[in-house]
């Protein structure tokens, strides 16, 4: 029976004033569960999370990967939820879930309308203390495929992807808990089975090893009732005791390399650092932060202002156990690590000659400081917050202290870890040069891995005699819990302005930090570009983020510093964009700055020339990138000789007759008040915000006229067209074709409303089919997207080399059975509950409230265009979707794209019934 005590209260925290405290009460259950609930009404929505102290730190020399495993295989049902219903009752409710794992924790949460609280409480006690049963060895294999996938997607076929596990083979001795990375070698899970797994859920996953965050709209006695009536029975599991800090050591420099499918040359330096939370960790910081955290610091002026190499960056990342101070260069072409390597240790004496100023700590405190404030923007961030602290420290109210620590640096502290840690300490040198390139490398390797022997591995003796005991109840846990009324979703009110220069401002208030966000939009993108000069706007946008007529990057970048402040400047296909965060008290002195950035900036030659050198070498190494390759080469297959064929980054050929003086008249014809758009989220009132951006008022330009639609090349039949990338382990695939424009109430809408349960939710038919069933991808989607012109529907996955034939074959049976059958009622009544609950989670954070009046301003909407959506919704019948989805999935005339090994998939792919054209990497025929 279900133990009646309530959980025990340990300590309750409220906030006085303006203290930086997340307010929250902590409890204890008597299965030694933590319970932590931060009440917070500002919106209607709540989250949860479940922090479980178990990473691949708790793992076995070859038996790598299962908590990460793990994290996969609680969302594939318990004994009360079905086969991937966890996600579908979620987003039903019209919330959003997911799980991360880390080297030493493991974290499920979801986010949902707050009267749906009971809902996520009741799953995830479900799968804590129902789990096994429901693990089959089938769901097993199925999961195992899934967890290849991801590897392939994100380590084996990424360009530098297995720059982590070396580092951490060479670093750690054979067994160390870190000398493995938290997905594991597919080798170790090859061995194993769902057995296996099992004794490791046993092991780490009682309630006496979980935090249990719940935040948000909630109140706390209904919070502890439910927490104690679906947590509080399930048995306690073993004993879990911290491990002890086990820092990494090393005798002498370690010298290692590898080949990869690179165009730039890394060097990565690590020295052994300290765990997290430990008394050094904030000097490396503010060290690292010293050494790379600006454009005045040595290692920015060193490397990329001289164009030696395309990124330098510092960091100490630090984790529960151990800690790493890295240096990572990306040379650029031509150059050698050898001689990186030399640049750094220049570079490194500089900084001893230079020391540390007490500048350089306030600085890095302004920016720390705005940092820490902008880390707690939503439900979800605050309620992360509270549990890592508890996981890591104990203390949930630690945000405070988590700032002061860093504070109380001195010049002193910062000298003395980089004597400690740094200066004359072996180090491991990884060296990654592009294929056939090894004479690039820093120094000849006098290390090599050593080989894990795996023959006397047993398993441990902690995994014997575990025993599955569920809780016994006096409720039926079968039952799914009910919900209360729908929470009461405000759109933001919001004011505007509209200056007589032909701009546009509006605004709305978020007061709950502060902080405040300025975007300012102006309609100069790609699309607006000549022929001949794609890659123009991307470029002008970079050189915006440079110099000033008044001040340099480098003083742009510590007058930024100083006040925790951030501009940057950005570009799309449509347009330009400056973002600009800034503490309320900071504001007006960032808008000044703001006031260069927009209306004075330099252009200087110098400056252009590095930036324009930059640009061209980040398009030479998309060759690389598989992913680039396939969405380049789909672009041009719809658009065709458009400039929008074309990457906004631009080509070779274009970005190289791209002048100083073509970008200065760029800036003159297209940043202008009338193709501006203002929007202001924060701490702000209407009246203040307006005085310190009344430059704007004056601010003279010349109007503009909008590019006509493209003219879309004429699809005659679907065929596919394929580009080889040798040795590719997967292939990427691309379906579709040019289809609408954005609206906010017509077939757009209605159209989006259709594809999601088609591609656009996790349980859509084509994810489920395609990832849970075949296991051939780590995921896959469809979308309609555009705007003030058409925009694609695409279909997309990285999938296995040998599934690659029948990813292909299985988009296309779901895309045109749901063209010809249509949807289904149960999908349809689905949709109307994910959808229409969703709202819910739409206007919580500044960037979402930045989002919804850039739309009311891009399409001259008020702001009951939501309750329109919603009506819509809620009408919308079987007819109309079948009839949407007869109307615009033409999977008679779509382009298939594959990018993948020739080797590999070109047979499969030839025996589908499909025209096959092979295309090159940029999109040409290949000549036969």
């Amino acid at each position: 029976m279900a133990q009646n005590t309530s959980p025990k209260l340990l300590e309750k925290v409220a906030k006085k004033g303006n203290e930086l405290i997340i307010p929250y009460e902590k409890y204890v259950l008597d299965n030694g569960m933590i319970l932590i609930i931060s009440e917070d009404h500002s919106d209607p929505i709540c989250y949860t999370q479940v922090t479980y102290h178990v990473g691949s730190d708790r793992e076995q020399l070859g038996r790598s990967g299962f908590a990460h495993f793990f994290e996969h295989m609680m969302f594939q049902g318990s004994d009360h939820v079905g086969d991937n219903e966890h996600f579908k009752l979620v987003t039903s409710a019209g919330g959003n879930l997911n799980g991360n794992t880390t080297t030493d924790r493991t974290v499920y949460f979801e986010t949902l309308p707050s009267n749906k609280l009971e809902t996520a409480l009741w799953l995830e006690a479900d799968r804590m203390g129902f789990l096994l049963d429901a693990v089959t060895q089938r769901k097993f294999e199925v999961q195992r495929s899934t967890v290849k996938n991801e590897r392939g997607q994100n380590y084996d076929n990424r360009p530098y992807g297995l720059v982590s596990e070396k580092i951490d083979e060479a670093l750690y001795p054979v067994g160390h808990p870190y000398s493995w990375t938290t997905i594991g070698y597919i080798e170790d899970l090859n061995r194993v089975d769902a057995n296996d797994l099992k004794k490791f859920f046993l092991r780490w996953y009682g309630p006496n090893n979980a935090v249990l965050t719940v935040a948000g709209d909630v109140n706390p006695a209904e919070v502890l009732k439910m927490v104690q009536k679906y947590f509080g029975s399930i048995p306690k599991g073993p004993e879990v005791k911290d491990l002890e800090k086990m820092p990494a050591k090393l005798d002498k420099d370690r010298y290692i390399s590898y080949e990869d499918k690179v165009r730039f040359p890394l060097l990565h330096i690590v020295w052994p650092s300290v765990p997290a939370f430990t008394a050094d960790e904030a000097a490396l910081d503010v060290l690292s932060n010293i050494l790379s955290g600006d454009k005045n610091s040595i290692f920015y002026q060193n490397f990329i202002k001289t164009q030696m190499a395309m990124n330098a960056e510092v960091s100490n990342p630090s984790q529960e156990l151990a800690g790493q101070f890295s240096i990572s260069i990306l040379a650029m072409q031509g150059k050698t690590l050898s001689q990186m390597d030399s640049l750094v240790r220049v570079s490194l004496l500089q900084f001893e000659k230079r020391g540390v100023t007490e500048d350089d700590l306030k600085k890095f405190k302004g920016k720390h400081e705005a940092e820490v404030i902008n880390s707690l923007s939503s439900v979800r961030a605050k309620g992360s917050q509270l549990s890592m602290y508890q996981i890591s420290t104990g203390d949930p109210n630690y945000v405070q202290k988590d700032l002061d620590r860093y504070n109380k640096i001195t010049v002193e502290d910062v000298k003395r870890v980089y004597n400690q840690y740094i200066k004359d300490k072996p180090a491991v040198y990884l060296s990654v040069y592009p294929k056939g390139k090894s004479d690039l490398i820093d120094k000849p390797d006098n290390y090599s891995i050593p080989k894990r022997d795996l023959s006397n591995v047993k398993e441990g003796d902690e995994y014997k005699n575990l025993v599955y005991h569920k809780a016994k109840d006096d409720f039926d846990r079968s039952k799914r819990p009910g919900a209360g009324a729908n929470p009461v979703v405000k759109v933001p009110e919001y004011w505007s302005e509209n200056p007589t220069n032909g701009l546009k401002i509006i605004g709305t208030p978020l007061n709950e930090l502060p902080v405040v966000t300025i975007q300012l939009s102006i309609d100069a993108g790609h699309r607006f570009e000549e022929a001949g000069k794609s890659g123009l706007a991307f470029l002008t946008a970079n050189l915006m983020n440079e110099s000033t007529v008044k001040h340099s990057a480098e003083e742009i970048s510590e007058m930024l510093d100083r006040l925790g402040s951030s501009i940057d400047v950005s570009t799309n296909d449509n347009e330009i964009k400056i973002t600009v965060n800034s503490l309320t008290k900071n504001t007006s002195a960032t808008i000044k700055i703001l006031e260069e950035v927009l209306l004075k900036p330099k252009f200087d030659k110098t400056e252009f020339d590095r930036v324009k050198k930059e640009q061209l070498e980040k398009i030479a190494n998309q060759a690389n990138l598989p992913v680039a390759i396939a969405d380049n080469v789909f672009g041009k297959l719809l658009y065709g000789n458009d400039v929008m064929s074309i990457p906004a980054i631009g080509n070779q050929a274009s970005v190289s007759t791209i002048s100083l003086e073509d970008v200065k008249q760029y800036y003159a014809k297209h940043i202008s008040p009338f193709s501006s758009k203002v929007i202001v989220v924060g701490d702000v009132k209407k009246e203040d915000i307006l005085s310190q951006l009344s430059f704007l008022k004056k601010w003279q330009g010349e109007k503009i006229t909008f590019p006509a639609e493209p003219a879309a090349p004429a699809i005659e039949k679907t065929r596919i067209y394929f580009v080889n990338k040798d040795k590719a382990p997967q292939s990427e695939i691309r379906i579709g074709y040019l289809a609408m424009p954005y609206d906010a109430t017509g077939e757009y809408y209605r159209s989006n409303v259709m594809n999601y349960i088609l591609g656009g939710a996790f349980n859509s038919r084509i994810n489920l089919k395609i990832r849970e069933d075949k296991a051939y991808t780590y995921g896959a989607r469809s979308s309609f997207s555009g705007n003030r012109y058409k925009g694609p529907f695409r279909a997309s996955a990285g999938v296995r080399a040998d599934a690659t034939a029948a990813s292909v074959l299985e988009f296309m049976y779901e895309i045109g059975n749901f063209r010809l059958m249509g949807i289904k009622p149960e999908e349809l009544e689905f949709i109307k509950s994910s959808m229409g609950q969703n709202d819910a989670l739409q206007y919580e954070t500044a960037a979402q409230k930045a989002g919804f009046l850039k739309r009311i301003l891009d399409y001259n909407l008020d702001k009951t265009f939501v309750d329109k959506q919603q009506e819509i919704l809620k009408a919308i019948t079987k007819e109309e979707i079948d009839a949407l989805a007869a109307k615009n999935l033409p999977t008679d005339k779509m382009y298939i794209l594959v990018v993948g090994d020739k080797s590999k998939v070109w047979d499969g792919l030839s025996k589908l019934g499909y025209d096959l054209t092979e295309l090159d990497t940029d999109g040409n025929p290949v000549k036969k």
